[in-house]
């Protein structure tokens, strides 16, 4: 009788894992996921929109996070313009984005000179790369990446052939004087993926949480370096 018992129980006990899941992918959807596209960031600058915004019109995937540094944008503006896997790498996790070289933290005079059109690498070997898509000193710094899937390279849209899957994306970065002598900086990232099918459940599951890591990291490490240097 206890045999037939557990049997019985036997196909409902292999749905629960699968309940758990759904419930907790729900739960991350409806209630965490907002929180953390836009963390940090007020009503206003995450319905706003910034340069660059143009450049991914028919974006599927965007955030927009925010954080008040205690110094001018052109106190803040020479920590960005050196930014690169090259240069002076990202404040972030530079295990993860630095080939593990703690990124700068002074600022570099060999480093301050950038153009629209120039290519900050991504990666050691130079297959990745941002390329600088809007430049207003002291304002405004729009990074666009264009990666093919799966290899995660690099194309210029302008020039290579379209792959078939492949993500077009900006990571921008916009500075505001507060009353206060500060700078609120919102970053806002758009991206465009194709096939729809494929690259969504990478965003939802993958790129949009540890882009939450990498950019709350950034700002930290870039709050204690401007407030170092004031």
């Amino acid at each position: 009788m206890s045999e037939q018992r557990t049997c019985r129980q036997r196909p409902g006990a292999r749905l629960l894992p699968l309940f758990a899941a759904s419930a907790a992918l729900a739960l991350y959807t409806l209630r965490y996921r907002p929180r953390l596209l836009t963390w940090g960031a007020t009503p206003d600058e995450t319905t706003r929109a910034y340069p660059g915004d143009e450049l991914v019109p028919e974006a599927d995937g965007t955030s927009t996070m925010a954080t008040t540094l205690p110094a001018p944008p052109e106190e803040v503006w020479p920590w960005l313009v050196q930014m690169g896997g090259d240069r002076a790498g990202w404040y972030s996790w530079d295990r993860l984005d630095h080939y593990g070289e703690p990124s700068a933290d002074r600022i570099a005079p060999e480093w301050q000179n950038l153009e629209e059109g120039q290519r900050l690498r991504a990666a050691r070997d130079g297959q990745s790369w941002f390329t600088v898509a809007r430049l207003e000193p002291n304002r405004t710094l729009v990074l666009r990446s264009d990666l093919s899937l799966p290899s995660g390279h690099s194309f210029d849209p302008q020039w290579d052939p379209l792959p078939t899957a492949r993500i077009d994306g900006i990571w921008s970065f916009h500075l505001r004087p507060t009353p206060e002598g500060g700078t609120r900086l919102v970053v806002r990232t758009r991206g465009h993926g194709r096939p729809r099918p494929l690259t969504r459940p990478f965003d939802l599951l993958l790129w949009e949480p540890v882009h939450f890591i990498m950019q709350a990291r950034q700002f930290r490490n870039l709050r204690t370096r401007v407030g170092a240097q004031a």
